[in-house]
């Protein structure tokens, strides 16, 4: 992380052309794409290039992206996507309150099972895969999996006496 963040000026740099008021936002955007690539793996650089010049290469790759990404938004091409404008400000706009508390309910339940079921449905978002947490820990595939469904189970049992 402190490799990437060294470099924000190449970042910086490649998003000079957005206006000054969505620039540190996209920038954010950017150095948190490139640490989660990084962590999953996707930094791959050419061994004949210098490892600074590679990360910088990489780094305007990515924020050039990022940069077309935000040009291409409805947002910043002004498109207005309801009939009546203003008839959005009267509603509340943002996150439901009910998606809030579902995902609030969701994680104490997670944090209420066994941590050998935490662990298991955690490797759902690592960025291996579940035969690489299978052969890592020298079990077989197909146990691995079972443990998945049985940890699956039990947080649907979690989540079920929770809401009751």
């Amino acid at each position: 992380m402190q490799a990437i963040l060294a470099e924000r000026g190449i970042v910086r740099a490649t998003l000079a052309g957005i206006p000054k008021r969505d620039r540190a936002d996209v920038e954010q955007i950017v150095i948190i794409a490139a640490w989660s690539a990084a962590k999953r793996g996707r930094y791959r650089p050419d061994p004949k290039d210098k490892p600074r010049d590679a990360l910088r290469k990489w780094l305007h790759g990515i924020a050039w992206r990022q940069a077309s990404k935000y040009f291409e938004s409805a947002y910043v091409r002004r498109a207005v996507l309801h009939a009546e404008p203003l008839g959005l400000l009267r509603g509340f706009v943002g996150p439901s309150l009910d998606a809030q508390v579902e995902a609030r309910d969701l994680l104490r339940a997670i944090e209420r099972l066994e941590p050998r079921h935490q662990e298991i449905l955690l490797v759902v978002d690592a960025p291996e895969t579940l035969s690489a947490y299978a052969a890592q820990r020298g079990m077989s595939q197909g146990t691995a999996a079972s443990r998945l469904r049985i940890a699956r189970a039990m947080l649907a049992l979690k989540i079920r006496r929770w809401r009751r």
